[in-house]
């Protein structure tokens, strides 16, 4: 079995990170990404400037309260704060687990009408050596899959293995250095495809994760998954309401997760940040079969609000702070299924969706 050595940790790691009430803070944009979230907001993609932005993330007051686990960049695992301390050691001052994102980015997969397949496994062993080293217990990696048509031609069963594969691969390569993996097979919401169409897809990528993650002895104890939910096409012309997606969702994690598995830590997927707390909180309203922790593992979801507050401006800090904490909070109570809504007023209802979105 993959990460014998380190079971007992990985298992104790991946329930923590799944703790009732709280979730993961997505922090992993690479430095192009963060630079895209910096200019609208007329600030330059420098280090320094990243520091002061992600040391403000974690040093925010209360922020352990609501979120288990933090995943970075690998620039940021290794950077020290403006005040001198490592990333790593502020995130553990709040009781937050540091992660860290080991892909290398997708590539085109040959042969398809333009689907692709993540890299990054070669010297994957060697890099989680060096992340567990620093202080990371968990790690991502990111499979996109995409919806062309509803004709059920895309994603290809070329793209669906690939990519499962490559998961599992990266699970296992994880696990042997005691790093937690989330899996993360993402359907992409672009398309004008109907929420049917997009949970049939969706179950189909995830059972191929699970045969795949099994053949490679993966200790699915001491891992998570990081699925998209599901929900209709961006230009679909019928959008399905909260309540509809959250019924889809935990349908398709019913026919395909095992129960062996501790949480489920949703993407937002360029939903608004008003949407993503509302459809984790109908989820977890659900009288049904729930196994798993349903939490978040957002990015765009929980920071959008904060960098508009920040604006680069130390003096903002503690109104960028004030507005992550409260989406934090917003989120936890979703976990718990007792979000009532209209946190963060009408800016948390801005979408935060990006085309064929990658980082």
């Amino acid at each position: 079995m993959a990460g014998a050595q380190f079971a007992a940790e990985l298992i104790a790691t991946a329930n923590a990170i799944s703790s009732p009430g709280k979730g993961i803070l997505a922090a992993d944009e690479s430095t192009g990404t963060i630079g895209k979230r910096f200019a609208p907001i007329g600030v330059e993609n420098t280090q320094a400037n990243r520091v002061r932005y992600r040391e403000l993330l974690f040093k925010t007051p209360g922020l352990g309260e609501y979120i288990s686990g933090a995943i970075t960049f690998e620039e940021t695992l290794f950077d020290k704060g403006t005040c001198g301390t490592s990333m790593v050691d502020l995130m553990k001052k709040q009781g937050i687990i540091p992660g860290i994102k080991v892909d290398k980015g997708v590539q085109p997969l040959f042969g398809t009408n333009g689907e692709t397949v993540t890299q990054g496994i070669d010297d994957l062993g060697k890099r989680c050596a060096s992340y567990y080293a620093q202080g990371a217990r968990f790690a991502k990696w990111r499979a996109v899959l995409h919806i062309k048509d509803s004709s059920g031609a895309t994603p290809s069963m070329l793209a669906i293995d690939q990519n499962a594969e490559t998961l599992a691969r990266y699970a296992a390569i994880c696990q042997a250095n005691g790093l937690v993996p989330i899996v993360e097979p993402e359907v992409l919401m672009d398309g004008t495809h109907s929420i049917e169409v997009a949970a049939e897809v969706t179950e189909k990528v995830i059972a191929a994760c699970y045969k795949k993650l099994s053949d490679h002895k993966v200790l699915l104890e001491g891992t998570l998954l990081k699925p998209n939910m599901v929900r209709s096409g961006e230009a679909s012309e019928a959008t399905a309401p909260m309540a509809d997606v959250a019924k889809a969702t935990v349908r398709v994690l019913q026919h395909t997760v095992p129960v062996a598995v501790p949480g489920v830590t949703f993407l937002s997927g360029g939903m608004s940040e008003e949407e993503a707390s509302l459809a984790l909180n109908e989820m977890n309203k659900l009288d049904t079969k729930k196994p798993w922790s349903l939490t978040f593992s957002y990015g765009r979801a929980l920071q959008q609000s904060c960098l508009k507050a920040w604006q680069g401006d130390d003096a903002n800090l503690e109104k960028a702070q004030t507005a992550l904490l409260e989406r934090a909070k917003a989120n936890s109570l979703a976990n718990l299924g007792k979000y009532t809504g209209g946190a963060g007023g009408d800016a948390a209802k801005a979408s935060t969706f990006v085309a064929n979105y990658s980082y």
